[in-house]
């Protein structure tokens, strides 16, 4: 081998790194996930876009790489593996898929963690002792994906609803999501959001969640902590399933920007999983891709310090 290719495959970007055996960078390009990929689910089409991409990008030294992919919409061990066989009968390197949000952890340099993503959506995953990828949480903006942008709304908006059912005036957050949603009363408000036909129209309501806690808004933060408490819910039903996580790793565009959440996230984890520590993502989830290629090397081929010991 003479290099590491990480794939970092979202829904709307796919980012790619190239390095040497050592980590020095050669190539870094995101293009649209769409200018490549087709309807989710076809391994097929997914192996020939992506392999395109590659070849046409790296040529010779394709060949020459171990390449690592994490790709929205591998969501279980046999679509992962579905992808990487196809993959592998394209390319003469080693080559590992997991699905996108396992790339967090080894992004941080975390083994044996759970990797939880909060952004548009929310969920945890992590591997199983046969690694067999085990999830919690990730079931939709709808009845789910607790933490996330549109379920703070969701939520925030319940809540809000439930002061003026107990004949309360609005407090910060309501009069910050009445304002958001154009309403001037409850039903109005309410018909807003059930109106609202995706995840982005709640979620990028989801700033004026935190900004009314931080106006002192106790439903905001109240939102806001059961929000934590919930993803803390995510990493224990994983661990209580057998997963052995000596720590968790959260990244996402929610997570990653709100102190606040991530306050609540850790102080709901260290009171029902005590010693279990959260980290958060402040790197690329693609230089997860990079660790996980490097992972594919043969013993012969690992980078060595100057003393010939082998690097970590």
């Amino acid at each position: 081998m003479t290099g590491l290719i990480g794939i970092d495959v979202g829904g709307t970007k796919t980012r790619v790194m190239r390095t040497t055996l050592t980590g020095e960078v050669l190539d870094d390009i995101t293009v649209a996930s769409s200018s490549w990929r087709g309807p989710l689910g076809d391994a097929e089409a997914d192996a020939t876009g992506l392999v395109r991409l590659l070849r046409d990008r790296f040529g010779d030294d394709l060949a020459r790489s171990a390449v690592a992919v994490g790709a929205h919409g591998c969501e279980n061990t046999a679509q992962c593996r579905e992808l990487e066989a196809r993959m592998r009968s394209r390319l003469r390197g080693p080559v590992l898929v997991v699905n996108d949000s396992e790339l967090i952890p080894p992004a941080m340099g975390a083994e044996h963690a759970v990797g939880v993503v909060v952004g548009t959506g929310s969920i945890a995953t992590a591997r199983d002792d046969r690694g067999e990828l085990v999830t919690a949480g990730g079931w939709g903006w709808i009845l789910g994906d607790e933490g996330s942008a549109p379920a703070l709304v969701r939520e925030a908006v319940r809540s809000v609803l439930a002061e003026l059912d107990e004949g309360r005036s609005l407090d910060p957050l309501g009069r910050r999501l009445m304002i958001a949603f154009g309403a001037d009363h409850g039903d109005a408000l309410a018909l807003a959001l059930t109106q609202a036909t995706s995840p982005d129209d709640w979620g990028r309501h989801a700033a004026d969640v935190f900004a009314a806690a931080e106006e002192g808004s106790p439903l905001a933060d109240r939102v806001v902590r059961d929000a934590g408490a919930e993803l803390a819910r995510l990493v224990d039903r994983l661990l209580r399933r057998g997963i052995r996580a000596t720590a968790v790793v959260a990244g996402g565009s929610v997570i990653e920007r709100q102190p606040r959440l991530q306050d609540a996230f850790r102080d709901a984890l260290a009171d029902i999983r005590p010693g279990v520590p959260l980290a958060i993502l402040d790197r690329a989830p693609v230089r997860g891709a990079v660790a996980l290629a490097r992972t594919l090397l043969p013993n012969d081929d690992a980078p060595t310090t100057q003393n010939g010991e082998p690097r970590t």
